[in-house]
């Protein structure tokens, strides 16, 4: 009997190796962080709730910001390509969402930013593109679109 113990134990221990020395057949996946800032703080339990299965699944990890100087204090405590997306509300106390915008893409510029605003007037449109915005989306947000274009945005990156 304990010799029927070593050799099933070898098998196993063989086979586990050679599980490790194989090549993976899934797609690897990667946690995808994402910044979202809006001054209103139940914006945090609309997203989790509408990117449940994403957070759950370990695809996105959301991160929250409340103003402009906040996230843009976030963003510099991070190592470079530890954030892969901004998702910002244009019309914010103190430095507002365009403002936001510039500021990223001037100092992470690989950084992709949507843009989420409650009017769709083409000046904000004009100014967002004009200062590298990859998307633009009105509120209120269709959130199978917007998951839509965070994974076509962070695929083309």
């Amino acid at each position: 009997m304990h010799r029927v113990f070593r050799r099933e134990s070898q098998s196993f221990i063989s086979a586990y190796l050679i599980s490790l020395c194989e090549p993976q057949r899934q797609k690897k996946r990667y946690m995808h962080k994402l910044l979202i800032v809006d001054d209103e703080r139940d914006v945090t339990i609309l997203y989790e709730q509408r990117f449940r299965r994403e957070i759950e699944s370990g695809e996105f990890n959301l991160h929250f910001a409340y103003s402009a100087e906040e996230a843009l204090d976030f963003m510099k405590g991070l190592n470079p390509f530890d954030l892969v997306l901004i998702m910002s509300d244009i019309n914010m106390p103190g430095m507002n969402g365009l403002e936001l915008l510039r500021e990223t893409k001037q100092l992470f510029p690989y950084l992709k930013v949507v843009m989420v605003s409650a009017y769709g007037d083409e000046q904000n449109k004009e100014i967002a593109n004009r200062y590298g915005a990859d998307n633009f989306l009105t509120k209120p947000v269709d959130f199978a679109t917007l998951k839509t274009t965070i994974r076509q945005l962070i695929t083309a990156s």
